[in-house]
């Protein structure tokens, strides 16, 4: 008896996989990107397998394919037939440049449509924001100038890195975070412009609640924006304290109501901005008055760095008593906490030649004039600041909307903020961008957004699953819970091992050994996460 067993690493991919065919993104990518030629893999599989390797816990980049796959059962995860070597560089670079070609914007628009006709996402709340991405390399632009591509430059650096170009990655979700919608932008694009494209574009594109509210930070709340989405859109957003009397409302006497929340207060009145009405509503918020602490350490920052540029000031010598109360005047009025103090002009006399020694009898000298004085903290200024510690302020064209639900809704905007942490996790190598074609960079965002997509699913569909039958499963501490994170999921299925028996040639015999949590994790999961663990 020739008997041979094989083991494979299969871990939490199965459910990766599981998840892209629950979704049916094959169908969606077949039919609009054909299989080109009888030997090459669908884009789909290959779209796939990124995927996988993405979302895979390595520290491979997106492009070491045949490393990756090497022990894990890929016919089994991708397809019959398929070995790790068929996944090379050219075969992944063919398919973003087909991506590119389609529409990286338009294929996802593609996938989400399918989704969101499958499944009752939710999208009462719609969440918009953009970041950014940094990356090593000259890259020159060398882009066809035919195509739109993006392009990779020098912007604002939210990461701190501004000596590296980048690019700019928008994306908008439903109230629980699924991605619904994404576009890369050049490094320099601004969010004010790359917000309200998103929030059109994204109504031509998908079906939304008509009752939705579309939630932003304060990029949105420019007069042009307003104009343009007008009084039928609904939208929440923070407002800057350079609009309108917006400076006066976080500084005035106000009378707050309390909250539900004791955590918060509120202050309601009417605005009207860009010709439009609105509710706004300023919060005091008793997380935000810890930026007192931070205030304080910025106040001694400020006055050592006052108390240096005064040294300074003082060393200079003047012409006449003119120019020095002058200089003194106009360094006072950039002083943003601070007075300058018992200002005196002091004579002093220099050599006319510049020798050692004390003044020989008749020498001619110049008279010449210094500035002496001290700094105080300028208490009134820091009495306004303080108001301020706290306090921000909200505004909706909703004018009826009630401020408790403002905020909640506002807060919302975090699941956005959780997406691109995700993207960004070096834990899930999704971020990592070694390609040095814009055109492919630009595909490759809408690749990390899809793996969003999954991840974000699956987590979704497991937490209802697990509300709606009752069931829990243990959290990192070995309590029960039923909102695990779908990263503490995949933990739970690390060292998951398929082992293949094959007699002659032939397999007689696969077999996944699982635990009690990730058989009920399956089961909640589906069908299609079951059949990749053997659980038919």
């Amino acid at each position: 008896m020739d008997l041979d067993v094989q083991s494979y690493s299969l871990g939490h991919l199965g459910i990766v996989a599981g998840i892209f065919d629950t979704l049916k993104i094959s169908e969606v990518i077949d039919k609009v990107m054909p299989k080109q030629g009888s030997k090459n893999l669908p884009h789909s599989t290959i779209i796939k397998a990124m995927i996988l390797n993405g979302l895979g816990f390595t520290h491979q980049r997106l492009y070491l394919f045949p490393n990756f796959f090497m022990n894990l059962p890929t016919e089994k995860l991708l397809g019959e037939g398929i070995d790790p070597s068929d996944l090379n560089d050219d075969v992944v670079g063919r398919t973003l440049d087909a991506i590119y070609k389609y529409g990286a914007t338009e294929l996802f628009n593609q996938i989400a449509l399918h989704v969101m006709g499958q499944f009752s996402l939710g999208t009462q709340l719609i969440h918009v924001d953009t970041t950014n991405f940094s990356v090593s390399g000259k890259y020159e632009n060398d882009a066809p100038d035919a195509t739109d591509s993006i392009r990779i430059a020098f912007g604002h650096a939210k990461d701190g890195r501004t000596d590296l170009k980048r690019f700019v990655l928008g994306l908008v979700t439903n109230q629980v975070g699924l991605p619904l919608f994404t576009k890369a932008f050049s490094g320099n694009e601004s969010d004010k412009n790359s917000i309200i494209y998103m929030i059109q574009k994204a109504q031509q594109s998908l079906n939304f609640d008509d009752k939705a509210y579309w939630v932003a930070d304060s990029a949105m709340y420019t007069e042009n924006n307003i104009v343009l989405l007008g009084a039928d859109t609904k939208w929440i957003t923070h407002v800057p304290a350079t609009v309108g009397d917006i400076d006066k409302l976080l500084n005035a006497d106000l009378d707050f109501s309390p909250s539900t929340d004791p955590r918060y207060a509120f202050h309601v009145t009417d605005l009207c901005y860009a010709g439009i009405p609105q509710r706004a509503v300023v919060v005091w918020s008793e997380e935000m008055k810890t930026r007192e602490q931070t205030f304080e350490r910025k106040l001694q920052k400020e006055t050592v760095k006052a108390e240096k540029e005064l040294k300074k000031l003082m060393g200079k010598k003047f012409a006449c008593v003119p120019d020095a109360e002058n200089e003194a005047k106009i360094w006072a009025s950039k002083l943003p906490y601070h007075d300058l103090k018992d200002i005196q002009i002091i004579p002093v006399t220099e050599k006319v030649e510049k020798r050692r020694g004390r003044p020989k009898k008749n020498e001619p000298i110049n008279q010449r004039f210094k500035i002496e004085g001290r700094i105080e903290i300028n208490e009134s200024v820091l009495a306004e600041e303080s108001k301020r510690f706290g306090r921000f302020v909200l505004a909706s064209n909703d004018v009826n909307l009630d401020p408790e639900l403002m905020l909640k809704y506002y807060k919302g905007q975090q699941t956005v903020e959780h997406g691109f942490r995700f993207l960004k996790d070096k834990c899930f190598h999704v971020s990592e961008v070694y390609l040095k074609k814009e055109e492919r960079i630009e595909s490759l965002c809408m690749i990390m957004v899809l793996s969003l997509l999954i991840y974000s699913f699956a987590e979704w569909k497991l937490r209802e699953k697990l509300k709606e039958t009752g069931q829990t499963v243990p959290n990192q501490l070995n309590k029960p819970t039923q909102r695990p994170t779908m990263r503490w999921v995949f933990e739970i299925f690390m060292g998951v091992i398929q082992a293949i028996v094959i007699e002659s040639g032939k397999i007689i015999k696969v077999s996944v050994n699982l635990s009690g949590p990730q058989k009920t994790i399956l089961l909640l999961l589906g069908q299609e996460c079951k059949n990749y663990y053997g659980m038919n």
